[in-house]
């Protein structure tokens, strides 16, 4: 899949008003529609302007795609970062951009399925209703879902400000992430969300979880993988070694003969619920080198008096 630059499509810079935006878009769409252009890529133009407006012209949309930076040409290969859109506070959330399957597959990894739709609501003097409901994905520690945590998660909304420029508001809430919370669990904070109209209540945050990328461990539901690095005397023979695991260190027994890649579990010590999950250690058997004279020589004692080809299945 191939990046595309939205601002290059519309002939703008990055720092362009909301009012930049519409007038570019006006002129291009006049002059490559397919009804009254003789552009001989008059359709194929006029879809990428109507794709590139679709995200400039939505502040959350365009304030999401600009967070990926300026690193990305037109035309480079391209797969969406891990978590691109985390931190950011969207209104409501729906069940995507109802336009996603008109346009690119860039733009359905974007702002797909999945993305939140947006829209400011509109009200009139006298009307009273209750605030929209606002969106964030947030990223946390495996190890808080272990024990619950209070931590400051800072939100961005995108904003205009008076001359149409794309801006960021930042807030900082200190939010109470429960002990045993799963990935893609949604905390609900009362009265976060937008202001209501007139007298109405305020809306609601939800802040949808994810988990940091970890250097020991992966999550999957309530389950907790490791890879364990075990020696080849410990494969062979069997043994107790120690294991880390977010809830502290516990030992875990090798059955003698274990292979490369087993799965060993250590049962209740994922994260924690009703039931809780399991922690399954995978094992790694990692060779010593053979950096001294000593360790050279007990290598050719085990070629010598160990009948082992690890190939044999191969038929070699």
């Amino acid at each position: 899949m191939k990046f595309k630059d939205y601002y290059d499509v519309m002939g703008l810079g990055r720092d362009a008003t909301q009012d930049d935006i519409r007038r570019a878009y006006r002129k291009l769409a006049r002059k490559f529609h397919p009804d009254v252009s003789k552009e001989t890529d008059a359709e194929i133009r006029f879809k990428e302007i109507g794709e590139a407006y679709a995200v400039l012209k939505d502040p959350e949309k365009r304030s999401a795609y600009d967070q990926l930076g300026e690193n990305w040409h037109a035309g480079d290969e391209f797969r969406p970062p891990p978590d691109w859109d985390a931190g950011f506070e969207f209104r409501g959330r729906g069940p995507g951009d109802r336009n996603a399957s008109d346009f690119s597959d860039f733009f359905s990894s974007l702002f797909g399925e999945e993305f939140r739709q947006s829209g400011p609501h509109r009200g009139h003097a006298g009307f009273q209703a209750r605030g929209e409901d606002h969106h964030a994905k947030v990223l946390i520690d495996v190890e808080d879902a272990y024990h619950g945590a209070t931590r400051g998660i800072v939100l961005r909304t995108p904003e205009l400000d008076g001359a149409g420029h794309l801006t960021a508001r930042e807030r900082t809430l200190n939010v109470k992430i429960p002990k045993g919370v799963k990935q893609g669990q949604r905390i609900r904070l009362s009265g976060q969300g937008a202001p209501g109209v007139g007298n109405g209540a305020a809306g609601d945050l939800y802040l949808e979880i994810e988990f940091k990328e970890h250097p020991l461990y992966r999550v999957d539901g309530r389950d907790v993988l490791l890879n364990l690095p075990i020696t080849p005397w410990e494969a062979a023979l069997g043994a107790n070694v120690p294991v880390p695991t977010p809830d502290g260190p516990v030992s875990l027994t090798i059955p003698a003969n274990t292979t490369s890649g087993r799965k060993l579990r250590l049962k209740a010590r994922g994260i924690p619920g009703q039931p809780p999950g399991d922690l399954y250690a995978i094992t790694q058997i990692t060779v010593p080198e053979a950096s001294s004279d000593a360790a050279k020589a007990l290598y050719r004692k085990m070629e010598q008096e160990l009948a082992y080809n690890p190939r044999s299945k191969l038929g070699v």
